[in-house]
């Protein structure tokens, strides 16, 4: 019974070897493949609990294979934008179809980030998978959930052609003269009345400057900023602001003359800008479409076809560097900050270390259009592997959880690539043991056959 049992711990010990030699050549094989986990061969004792004898009691052994999943490989630099690896915890969620939640679709999880535009502009890693992310709102939000896979989509880039920015804020740096002579035309000044405004050039302003903003198409538009010193009060100013051409708006009385605010302006007695005592200077066009205005309102004429648009003017305030001020100097225009721009196409794609695809346009914009989430799992090695170096949900792994890049997970690091996490020498020195505890096996299985033979031996 004895030599039966030693013939079968032989076979036992063969075959165990031999899986664990398949995991080896394995892991040679992948030691250039991006992002590949190695395998590992954990041998284990087999017993047989029904013979009382214990030098009868063994059964050979049993190798068992385990990914090793969550040890990261090293970070190798690439020249590609969409080249990304995680550095940390976390998997790139990817599918193997085009659209998130279709039937051929299957869920992935990957650290393979060799990904590129495909002929669709989808990107795809060198495996077929696509590259999953939560899409920007058109106001630049996100919507985040951490299990709610549906709300995944592929990120796509072509479908960026190109983008504009409307103007939500103006910043007005210079200085109006504190000695101005007062105008004549100050006399019967009414903003008003077309016969005595500034805005319909009749009166001509002590100081007036045209700024340039954009609209929600990149249209430029000039708004004016009009000036005129008053006699009734020390250091106050009547304004206009206004467009020109007029007809970029639709107004509502009192304003007249395409105006889009009247009022004063004061400076303090240290020539200081007197937010508290100067007219509003927060403007609200009502889009094209939204047909006539209320009084003192506006709109965009309705021949433009763009949105509504709020825009701040912002004259600074006291003590604060910038803005206007009133000293007895001449009165400039420094400078003037506009946010907004023209349209733009675009120019290039990068990823940051917080996960967010950013798209350049060649009007200077930079616009986050999408947001990489990584999957995190209580055990990552509990996964199930799968071809392409990716890996599947598994009751092993616990339960998927969607986290931003850096927010309880690993940061994305672009132009950089994961590589294998196989560890040459040490496969080399593994590939030894396995041979020589193989060579052993068949050893055993040699001696029983000749003790054996010289037992049939002694019946003859």
């Amino acid at each position: 019974m004895s030599l039966y049992s030693a013939l079968t711990i032989g076979v036992a010990g063969l075959r165990a070897n031999s899986s664990a030699l398949s995991g080896i050549s394995n892991n040679i094989a992948n030691v250039n493949t991006v992002g590949y986990k190695r395998t590992r061969a954990d041998f284990s004792s087999l017993v047989s609990a029904s013979i009382g004898n214990p030098l009868d009691a063994g059964a050979g052994v049993s190798a068992a294979s385990q990914r090793l999943i969550s040890t990261e490989g090293p970070l190798q630099l690439a020249s590609a934008s969409t080249d990304l690896a995680i550095a940390g915890s976390g998997f790139f969620v990817v599918g193997t179809a085009t659209q998130n939640g279709a039937s051929d679709d299957a869920l992935r999880f990957t650290r393979a980030g060799n990904f590129a535009p495909d002929e669709q502009g989808f990107l795809r890693n060198s495996a077929g998978y696509y590259l999953r992310g939560w899409a920007a709102k058109p106001d630049g939000s996100f919507v985040t959930n951490a299990s709610d896979t549906a709300a995944l989509s592929s990120v796509n880039i072509a479908s960026i052609s190109g983008a504009a920015k409307a103007s939500s804020s103006v910043q007005v740096n210079g200085n109006l003269k504190a000695s101005q002579a007062i105008s004549a035309a100050e006399a019967t000044y009414d903003a008003t009345a077309t016969a005595t405004n500034m805005a319909s050039g009749t009166v001509t302003p002590d100081f007036v400057r045209t700024i340039q903003v954009f609209d929600s198409q990149g249209g430029v538009h000039n708004i004016n900023l009009a000036f005129l010193k008053s006699s009734t009060a020390a250091n106050t100013w009547n304004t206009e602001v206004y467009v020109t051409p007029a007809s970029d708006v639709t107004i509502g009385a009192p304003l007249v003359d395409g105006q889009l605010a009247t009022g004063v302006v004061k400076f303090d007695a240290n020539g200081q800008f007197d937010a508290a005592g100067s007219m509003s200077l927060a403007l609200s066009f009502g889009a094209s479409t939204a047909g006539a205005p209320a009084g003192g309102a506006y709109n965009w004429a309705s021949g433009l076809g763009i949105a509504a648009q709020n825009i701040a003017v912002n004259l600074g305030s006291a003590g604060a560097s910038g803005g206007m001020t009133q000293f007895d100097s001449n009165s400039v225009l420094d400078s003037s900050i506009v946010d907004g721009a023209i349209f733009g196409s675009l120019t290039g794609v990068d990823v940051n270390n917080q996960g967010f695809v950013t798209a350049s346009f060649s009007n200077g914009l930079v616009q986050k259009i999408y947001q990489l989430p990584l999957a995190t799992f209580v055990n990552p090695n509990g996964l199930n592997a799968e071809s392409g170096d990716a890996f599947s949900l598994a009751i092993n792994s616990g339960s998927l959880n969607l986290k931003a890049a850096g927010d309880g997970a690993g940061k994305v690091a672009s132009r950089s690539l994961e590589g294998s996490n196989v560890d040459l020498a040490e496969e080399f020195t593994n590939l030894i043991t396995v041979q020589r505890a193989y060579s052993a096996s068949s050893r055993i299985i040699t001696t029983a056959d000749e003790m054996l033979d010289e037992l049939i031996r002694i019946k003859r």
